[in-house]
């Protein structure tokens, strides 16, 4: 039995009720899991109520031994919100609450008191409002687990897609996009295939930065200067990757189905076309963590909070996601 912490996210968005519909789930993927939801009971039985939800909550601890989560139980490790929350109504107040909740879970994994994390979502404006620097789930947990670097994936059923730079400027991805990174995010990628999903040897299809690749330099040097002779050294230690090429050329059904994973450039480069074929049904996926941690494909969605009509499937198949990688960790 694998233990899985979910983070509730922002409390003001979706990500709360969200957390509820974990509550009902049949998913048989789920049967092997105990599932605690890290948040404020309060948030949640408040959230409950609003929505006409009849859900049995009981208290969680980490010290517990692991119990299978019983149908309509929802389990709840209590971190206390610092002021009370309103459904579609940001404050900057609860920010510090939103990054104790990912501290709490992201520590519990790192010393072996749960198996996974599993994040909804967060609001980076409104952290950042607070006084915190945050850009994102993917940074702050590299910086709580202390390693050089990571990779942010995301997946749905018809593609994976990773990103060499994550959440920047425009202006300063061709900057960010240098040798030693552009390899490390690589070799991340090529073993985290390997060791979490059981890919022999992974087939990575690599986008230039450029229109058209660079046309031979003519738009911009990037892919002569960095990306082809970073590729050509990786692949002298056996990495086997096919690239740099078009980006709006290679997303099509004959590259998709030779290839394992692909690396975009930067954030806009792949994720719209992965989530135009996928979303609500996709999955986030830090790869390079010591820990295993998925996340939902969307973002707080305040006008749907407190309403019911958010959609769980993509929360769902986080989860779901976290226990297939559980098996190979």
């Amino acid at each position: 039995m694998k233990r899985l912490l979910v983070t509730a996210g922002e409390p003001a968005g979706i990500g709360p009720e969200l957390c509820l519909t974990l509550a009902g789930s049949n998913s048989s993927a789920l049967q092997d899991a105990e599932i605690i939801i890290v948040a404020d009971m309060g948030l949640l039985q408040d959230r409950a109520l609003q929505l006409g939800l009849s859900i049995d909550f009981c208290y969680a601890s980490l010290e517990q031994s692991l119990t299978p989560t019983a149908h309509n139980q929802l389990k709840v490790l209590h971190v206390p919100l610092k002021v009370e929350s309103r459904a579609g109504h940001l404050d900057a107040d609860n920010s510090a609450y939103v990054l104790n909740t990912l501290s709490i879970a992201c520590d519990a994994c790192l010393n072996g008191h749960a198996d996974a994390m599993v994040t909804a979502p967060v609001h980076k404006g409104i952290i950042n409002h607070a006084g915190t620097a945050f850009s994102g789930h993917t940074e702050y947990l590299q910086a709580r687990c202390d390693v050089d670097q990571v990779v942010m994936m995301l997946t749905c059923d018809a593609m994976r897609v990773t990103l060499a730079t994550t959440h920047l400027p425009l202006q300063d991805v061709a900057a960010a996009i240098t040798p030693t990174g552009l390899s490390q995010t690589l070799k991340i990628i090529d073993t985290e295939l390997k060791q979490k999903f059981g890919i022999t040897r992974p087939c990575i299809y690599v986008c230039g930065l450029n229109p058209h690749a660079g046309e031979d330099g003519h738009l911009g040097r990037e892919e002569i200067d960095v990306i082809i002779p970073t590729l050509e050294q990786l692949r002298s230690k056996g990495l086997n990757l096919v690239g740099p090429l078009p980006a709006d050329t290679l997303f099509n059904a004959t590259n998709l189905a030779q290839a394992d994973v692909i690396l975009a450039m930067y954030h806009d480069q792949g994720l719209p076309v992965l989530k135009y074929a996928g979303f609500g049904d996709a999955v986030n996926i830090t790869l390079g963590l010591p820990i295993i941690r998925t996340s939902v494909d969307h973002g707080t969605a305040l006008d749907l909070a407190g309403t019911g009509q958010a959609k769980s499937s993509s929360l769902l198949k986080a989860v779901q996601s976290a226990m297939q990688l559980c098996q190979h960790h």
